[in-house]
């Protein structure tokens, strides 16, 4: 009986199949942002928005070839085009101009951090998803705290860092929609590494320029940082999270994403010195709420609609951000 009650509580404190890589993605694209800070102290932001999808694109050749992963076929093309227009160039390119236009790594974290909310919505058009109404309502709540906290540092008008930022997260929900979509016909690896060498006949030339354009002294930092962008949050990154996505399912690895902006808060005090304000953080800490609210309404409606015998699958509104 009593090796009964131990095994049983051991399976109820067990984290759930997948629940450790999706984790391990999250925890991989919350340094994001403070990684581009370091890069931008010796790069400038078009090669490290550009840049960093030019060497994905090599480590993504490569990994195509050790999967021996057959083309893509017909409108996976298409797809494959979308989803490189949100991840490969809106999202890297856009976050790194908003960075390099004076919006700390802290302030990205808040108004970036509406991105699964983004992702959702996008999925309600891709993938013809029905959320309810409090979905929507915590979806309204959280956006206009994000305008909120944006007007309020802005001294009552939008910067133009955030209109980048906002950009940002709407390139790359579409991206993550599309790809999460996609995910569903092909391995979610795949799906990344086919988008990158899709568009490496513009990304891998252009780096190659920039690179020859720049001049002086890289300092250590700078060349950890874009490395960190390029091998990590543009490609091993979206391994780890896909991962979790296939065996977690939607409803558990989305939660998990949950954790990102407060991580990346965390990271910009440790390695920058950002000293986060009372406001950053409760504004965190409200988009936290609304976007768990919002999460949590879709994951039930969509558990209403599927039948109980069909397994969980990755679905758009669960990507994260790299």
């Amino acid at each position: 009986m009593r090796n009964h009650d131990n095994a049983t509580r051991r399976s109820a404190v067990a984290l759930p199949p997948g629940f450790s890589a999706a984790a391990l993605g999250v925890l991989a694209f919350s340094f994001t942002f403070p990684a581009t800070e370091f890069a931008l102290r010796d790069f400038g932001p078009y090669l490290i928005g550009i840049g960093r999808a030019g060497i994905a694109a090599v480590l993504a050749a490569v990994a195509l070839r050790l999967m021996r992963a057959p083309w893509p076929h017909g409108r996976q093309w298409a797809s494959l085009g979308v989803v490189a227009l949100g991840i490969v160039f809106g999202f890297p390119l856009l976050s790194t101009l908003a960075l390099d236009h004076g919006s700390s790594s802290s302030h990205a974290a808040v108004v970036v951090g509406l991105l699964p909310v983004a992702t959702a919505v996008f999925a309600v058009v891709r993938a013809g998803e029905r959320p309810s109404s409090v979905f929507w309502a915590a979806s309204l709540a959280g956006a206009a705290l994000i305008v909120a906290f944006t007007l309020r540092n802005g001294v009552g008008r939008f910067a133009p860092a955030d209109a980048l930022l906002l950009g940002a997260m709407l390139t790359a929900g579409l991206g993550y929609a599309e790809g999460g979509r996609l995910a569903r016909e092909m391995p979610g690896p795949q799906v990344v590494s086919w988008a990158l060498v899709l568009v490496a006949p513009i990304t891998i030339p252009v780096t190659v320029a920039l690179f020859a354009a720049t001049s002086g002294h890289w300092s250590g930092a700078a060349v950890t940082g874009l490395a960190y962008v390029s091998g990590v949050s543009m490609f091993l990154g979206f391994f780890a999270w896909y991962a979790g996505l296939a065996k977690a399912g939607v409803a558990r690895a989305s939660q998990v994403q949950l954790a990102q902006p407060l991580l990346t808060l965390l990271w910009s005090w440790l390695l920058l010195g950002e000293h986060a304000g009372a406001g950053t953080v409760v504004a965190a800490a409200g988009v936290l709420l609304c976007v768990l609210i919002a999460q949590r309404a879709r994951v039930s409606r969509t558990a209403a609609a599927r039948p109980a015998a069909t397994p969980e699958v990755a679905s758009p509104g669960a990507a994260g951000k790299g």
